[in-house]
C-alpha cells in the first residue's frame, strides 16, 4: 500500500500532493517508499481523500480484483495481501474482515512446512505445465498454418520478383539506348546553338556598327543643319535689326520716291550722322556697356569666374555663381539681349545642378577644356556681322575676342552695371 502511494506521488502535480508529503514528491520512487513510509501510512489513515486517490490507482492496476472485493466475492486463489490492500483503501462493507482473513492466511502460510510448500509449488507447476502444453499445441498448429501460408506467399513473391527483374532489365536497356540517342541529339543541338549564337553575335556587331554609323551621320547632319540654320537666322535677325537701326539713325525714307518729292523747293538740311553706339568709346567708359547692349540682336558672353572673382571673390564658388546669375537675369529682362555665362568646369569637384534665370544660358567647360576656349567657340559660332560682346578682364580672352570680331568689355563695367539694377 505504501509502494502504491509512493508511485502515485511521483505522478501527481505538485499542487495536488498533500502538504506533508510534498518534500518527498521529488525523491526517487524507492526512496519515497523507504523514507516517507511512516508519513504515507499515517496520512492514509487520516486523509480520506488521499486514501481514495491511492485506491483509484490500485483499482486501475487490478480492476477485476477490485470489483470482486467491492462485491464481496473474493476469489479463493487471490493474493491475500493484495485483497487486504484493496479492502483497506476502498473500504467496502466488511473490509475489516478481509484484512483479518489476510492476516490469518499469512499466519497459516507461515506455519506450513517446507514439504507442504514444495508440494503446493509442484502442483502449481504441474497445472502451469498442463496449461502450457495445451496452449503450445494450439500455438504450434497455428504457427504451422502460418508457415504454410508464408511459404506460399514467398513462392509467389519470388515469381513476381523474377518477372519484375526481367522487366527492369528490359526497361534499363531501353533507357540506356534512349539516353545515348538523346545525348547525341543534345550534342548536335549544342553545336548548332553555338554556331547560331556565333553568327548572331556577328550580325549584332554589324548591326551595332551600322546603327552607330547611321546615328553618327544623323547627329552630324542634324548638328550641321541646326548650326547652319541658327547662324543663318541669327545673321538675318542681326541684318534686319541693323538695317532698321541704320534706317532710324539715318532717317531714311520708307519708299524710293513719292509724288511730293518731284515738287521743286528748298530742301531741309539733313540730320547730322550719328556713329554706331560704343564704337568710339574706350574700355574704361562707364557708358560703353549700355551702348553695346542697345545694339540689335546683341549677344552678351560673360566670363563667369573672371567677373565674380573681380567683384566678390571672398564668397564660395556656389555663392559667386548664384549672385552673378541673379544679376544677369535682371539685365537680360531689361535689355532683351541674349546672355550666355560661361564657368570653368575644372574648378568643380563634380557636376552641379544650376538653375539659370530666364533669358540666361549657363555653360560649364568640359573636362580638358578651359572656359576661355569655350568662350572662343561661342564667338566663332556666331555668324559674321552679328554684334557679340565678351565681358572679361583676361587679356588673352580680350585679344581672342577682337580677332574673332567680338567687342571685349572689362569685368568692372559689368559689375558697375549690375550694381545699378
Amino acid at each position: 500500500m505504501v509502494e502504491t502511494a509512493a508511485e502515485l506521488l511521483g505522478a501527481l502535480p505538485l499542487d495536488e500532493v498533500p502538504v506533508p508529503l510534498r518534500r518527498f514528491a521529488r525523491f526517487e520512487r524507492r526512496k519515497r517508499a523507504k523514507l516517507a513510509g511512516q508519513h504515507i501510512a499515517a496520512l492514509l489513515e487520516r486523509d480520506e481523500r488521499f486514501r481514495a486517490r491511492v485506491g483509484e490507482a490500485e483499482r486501475e492496476t487490478h480492476p477485476d480484483l477490485a470489483a470482486a472485493v467491492e462485491d464481496g466475492a473474493v476469489p479463493a486463489a487471490a493474493d491475500p495481501v493484495r485483497v487486504a490492500v484493496l479492502g483497506y483503501l476502498l473500504r467496502p462493507d466488511g473490509w475489516t474482515g478481509l484484512i483479518e482473513n489476510a492476516r490469518a492466511e499469512l499466519e497459516r502460510s507461515a506455519s506450513l512446512t517446507e514439504g507442504e510448500r514444495a508440494e503446493r509449488r509442484i502442483a502449481e507447476l504441474r497445472a502451469e505445465l498442463t496449461s502450457a502444453r495445451a496452449s503450445r499445441g494450439a500455438d504450434l498448429e497455428r504457427l504451422r498454418g502460418e508457415l504454410r501460408e508464408a511459404k506460399s506467399e514467398i513462392s509467389e513473391l519470388r515469381r513476381k520478383l523474377h518477372e519484375a527483374r526481367g522487366k527492369a532489365r528490359t526497361e534499363r536497356e531501353r533507357a540506356d539506348s534512349l539516353a545515348a540517342r538523346t545525348e547525341h541529339e543534345l550534342a548536335e543541338a549544342r553545336d548548332a546553338r553555338a554556331a547560331a549564337e556565333k553568327e548572331l553575335r556577328k550580325l549584332r556587331t554589324r548591326l551595332d556598327r551600322a546603327e552607330a554609323g547611321t546615328e553618327a551621320a544623323k547627329r552630324a547632319a542634324r548638328e550641321n543643319r541646326n548650326l547652319d540654320d541658327v547662324r543663318l537666322r541669327m545673321l538675318l535677325d542681326s541684318l534686319v535689326d541693323a538695317a532698321q537701326g541704320v534706317r532710324r539713325e539715318l532717317a531714311l525714307p520708307s519708299t524710293i520716291g513719292r509724288p511730293a518729292d518731284l515738287v521743286t523747293g528748298g530742301d531741309a538740311a539733313p540730320p547730322p550722322h550719328r556713329a554706331v553706339p560704343g564704337r568710339a568709346l574706350s574700355d574704361a567708359d562707364p557708358q560703353l556697356l549700355d551702348r553695346l547692349l542697345q545694339l540689335p540682336g546683341v549677344h552678351l558672353v560673360v566670363d563667369g569666374y573672371n567677373v565674380t572673382k573681380t567683384g566678390y571673390g571672398d564668397l564660395t564658388l556656389a555663392d559667386q555663381r548664384a549672385r552673378l546669375l541673379s544679376g544677369l537675369g535682371g539685365l537680360a529682362a531689361q535689355t532683351r539681349a541674349e546672355v550666355t555665362c560661361v564657368f570653368d568646369g575644372a574648378e568643380l569637384d563634380a557636376p552641379v545642378a544650376t538653375v539659370a534665370p530666364r533669358g540666361v544660358r549657363v555653360l560649364f567647360s568640359q573636362p580638358g577644356q578651359t572656359a576661355d576656349e569655350l568662350i572662343g567657340e561661342l564667338v566663332r559660332a556666331e555668324p559674321g556681322g552679328r554684334a557679340v560682346v565678351v565681358v572679361s578682364s583676361d587679356r588673352e580672352v580680350q585679344d581672342a575676342a577682337r580677332r574673332a570680331g567680338a567687342r571685349p568689355v572689362p569685368s568692372p563695367l559689368l559689375l558697375r552695371r549690375l550694381g545699378r539694377n
